[in-house]
């Protein structure tokens, strides 16, 4: 359907940036893409992915109706009404023999761009009434999650660097220049780093390898995986030794520096150089330019998120910035004033928060932020007993190819009585899938940013209307995920008497939308009208008549207005950390051995843009990085197929030499390995590539929040043996053509 060309603003749901679009369509036809130059946060800029956004509008592969797996493996449409009650039916029959933890559900990361999905979060998990509830975030962000619970009472505040006006700014294991900020929303990231330089300041980034960050910083500190939490609380030692450190300051403002300060002798430079592969002048080094600048900001992110000490290293990151002064002042680490305080919505809509719990059935490993860590599902699945996994629930998410030794997991799907999958494609996981329910694409629906102004550079809103017109068959997020929960006896909020009154109005043609709370808690927000009929503040109907958002100033300086226990005062001490912190004290360095890290590329959003073909065009970018020494000890070559053995697996990786990495570090990106979707989805078939969490362990998991390790495997390099045929299966494994 074509009509006269137009131009519509919108935010992209891509990534965390949240960059502004312009569209120019025809009818429902997307002509052209471009960064919105009168985005107040984004100011015009716009990545490769963005530009993209249009294809996978477009992308022959994406379904648009539901489907339902035949006994043949293939998938055959079904209409929405016949979906739902085989879904209510068989999801219904199951909790009634087995128990509400027979169903599990996962979430995957495009939840927080849905502002309509991540209100129904709490609705649906209370409708199972199961405490089988995983997400992407248990791959990546439990750690944080877990340190701000306890430093802050919220595991939904967290300080975001304020990038824009620091003079220092010390990058450990994050990658801006790529993903333009991780709980760190910075459109034009690479930009706003090239400004700290030109005003005078310094970048320096401390990654295990030299990142595309890296390579234009003032600095680059190779590291060892897993010894960032060291290297930060060395830098925090170095600090009180020098005498640095405002003790009567932090005093205001948090409980428990003494316990802290008693830990950190067992963290001089010296203890901690061959754990983190630094020199301890090094370190001091760096602890002085970081208290020396005028403003300063440690910022960390997914590197540190994996590794062995994660939760140690996201807390001590906070406590650096702390210790230094530079928590909640101005170009330093500070809290955003978002137009929904996430955190303090959070209790109230049922999200539920903490750390520990419950445990998991069959390895006692903590929820966190109400999710388990989705290492144990394929665990949960395939073990017998009471709270045995029996049906899964999947919205927007491709555990398969996230969550480690994933060939474990693709078979115990394989296992289940029942699956329901909510998404665009059908992927590695969702093949799983009895029903496939697509929603309507993310520009058909309406889009309030509700999760990313609370991690964002600067305070900012952006309500977007639909810029295309839904099809008569096509169903948003939220509806769907309404309607199962409706079919399991539940509704919107999860709150019994509030969703009577929900089912109740509509009988009188008022039905619940996620624009009426919305709506509401923007009012009752930091920026909102209140009601007050005076008042100039935000409500949805005024934001919805500023297509481009509103800019809602810089970060403001403090911290006792985001922290949530009652005095205001964080806590820098609880026991869970400090018992963490002596065990941290006793680690010794690791036999030398080649570890394997993951990778983040410009062109891939998590696992799905492959079926794009501008996203998988030029050279080969699943590959591993290898330094030319560790290459030449394992006798493997640049541009050939190696072998890649790990506990838990034996596989083939294409090769390619790179003095960007540190030597005994190996690194390949995630979100490959398409061989078993090609049926489905063409484009990623002819470039599968392989799964980087083919080889990483579900077995070895950090302390605090039993996340699994992602960067830090231990993996061995050996050269494909040419004899009986290996070298071919090797290739043809690869995803690349003999």
């Amino acid at each position: 359907m074509t009509g006269p060309r137009r131009t519509v603003f919108r935010g992209c749901t891509l990534c965390e940036a949240s960059c502004g679009l312009a569209l120019e369509l025809e009818g429902d036809r997307i002509v052209s893409v471009r960064g919105d130059e009168d985005d107040p946060l984004s100011r015009g800029f716009i990545c490769a992915k963005g530009v993209a956004i249009a294809d996978v509008h477009h992308d022959p592969d994406r379904l648009r109706s539901p489907m339902r797996k035949t006994a043949e493996g293939k998938f055959e449409p079904i209409g929405w009404e016949d979906a739902f009650t085989i879904i209510g039916t068989r999801l219904n029959a199951l909790r009634a023999r087995h128990g509400a933890d027979a169903i599990a559900i996962y979430l995957g990361n495009p939840i927080i761009h849905n502002h309509g999905a991540l209100l129904l979060r709490a609705g649906l998990v209370r409708a199972f009434g199961t405490r089988n509830s995983f997400s992407a975030g248990s791959q990546d962000t439990s750690p944080r999650f877990a340190a701000s619970y306890h430093l802050y009472g919220s595991s939904l505040v967290t300080p975001v660097p304020d990038i824009d006006r620091t003079h220092y700014f010390l990058c450990v294991g994050a990658n801006p220049a790529v993903s333009n900020g991780s709980f760190m929303t910075a459109p034009n990231a690479r930009r706003r780093l090239h400004a700290i330089r030109e005003r005078g300041g310094r970048v320096v980034v401390v990654d295990p390898r030299r990142t595309e960050t890296a390579r234009e910083a003032d600095q680059w500190v190779p590291i060892r995986p897993g010894g960032d939490a060291a290297l930060l609380l060395a830098m925090t030692q170095t600090l009180v030794a020098d005498g640095r450190v405002d003790e009567t300051a932090i005093a205001a403002v948090a409980h428990g520096w003494p316990q802290v300060r008693e830990r950190l002798p067992a963290f001089t430079p010296e203890r901690v150089a061959a754990q983190t592969g630094i020199a301890p002048e090094t370190i001091r080094a760096l602890a002085r330019e970081f208290a020396d600048a005028p403003s300063s900001v440690a910022y960390s992110r997914v590197g540190v998120c994996n590794n062995r000490f994660g939760t140690l290293g996201s807390w001590a990151t906070d406590v650096l910035n702390l210790a230094a002064g530079r928590l909640g002042s101005a170009g330093g680490a500070m809290f955003p004033t978002p137009p929904i305080a996430i955190s303090a919505v959070a209790p109230h809509l049922g999200l539920g928060d903490g750390h520990g719990r419950w445990m998991s059935r069959v390895r006692g490993l903590p929820e966190v932020f109400a999710d388990l860590p989705a290492n144990t599902l394929a665990e949960e699945i395939e073990t017998p007993g009471d709270g045995q996994v029996r049906a899964l629930v999947v919205y927007a998410g491709n555990p398969v190819l996230s969550v480690p030794n994933s060939g474990k997991l693709s078979r115990a799907l394989e296992k289940l009585e029942f699956m329901v999958a909510v998404d665009l494609y059908v992927n590695e996981t969702t093949r799983h899938a009895d029903l496939i329910l697509p929603p309507a694409w993310t520009l058909a629906e309406e889009l309030f940013e509700a999760f990313l102004p609370n991690v964002a550079v600067r305070n900012f809103a952006r309500f977007s209307a639909p810029a295309i017109a839904r099809r008569a068959n096509e169903r948003a997020d939220w509806e769907i995920l309404l309607e199962i929960a409706e079919r399991m006896g539940g509704g919107a909020s999860g709150i019994f008497l509030v969703d009577r009154i929900i089912r109740l109005a509509r009988r009188f043609g008022l039905r619940w939308s996620p624009n009426i709370t919305t709506d509401m808690l923007l009012r009752l927000g930091p920026h909102g009208d209140r009601y007050l009929p005076w008042s100039r503040g935000l409500n949805l109907k005024r934001l919805a008549a500023m297509p481009h958002g509103v800019d809602l100033g810089p970060l403001e300086p403090g911290i006792a207005r985001r922290v949530r226990y009652r005095d205001g005062r964080m806590r820098l001490a609880p026991d869970v950390i400090m018992t963490a912190l002596a065990e941290l004290g006793k680690t010794e360095s690791s036999p030398p051995q080649l570890l394997l890290i993951g990778r983040r590329d410009p062109r891939t959003n998590n696992s799905w843009m492959h079926n794009v073909p501008a996203m998988v065009t030029g050279r080969e970018r699943c590959v591993l990085l290898v330094h030319p020494d560790d290459a030449a000890r394992a006798e493997v070559r640049d541009g050939e197929i190696a072998i890649m053995e790990s506990r838990v697996h034996s596989g083939p990786v294409p090769v390619r030499l790179s003095d960007e990495m540190t030597p005994g570090v190996v690194s390949l990106p995630h979100g490959w390995g398409h061989a078993a979707s090609a049926p489905w989805q063409r484009v990623a078939g002819d470039h599968a590539g392989v799964s980087v969490n083919d080889w990483t362990d579900d077995q070895d998991v950090e302390a605090l929040v039993g996340q699994s390790i992602l960067n830090g495997v231990p993996v061995r390099l050996r050269p494909a043996d040419t004899s009986g045929g290996e070298r071919l299966r090797a290739v043809a494994s690869a995803g690349r053509q003999p």
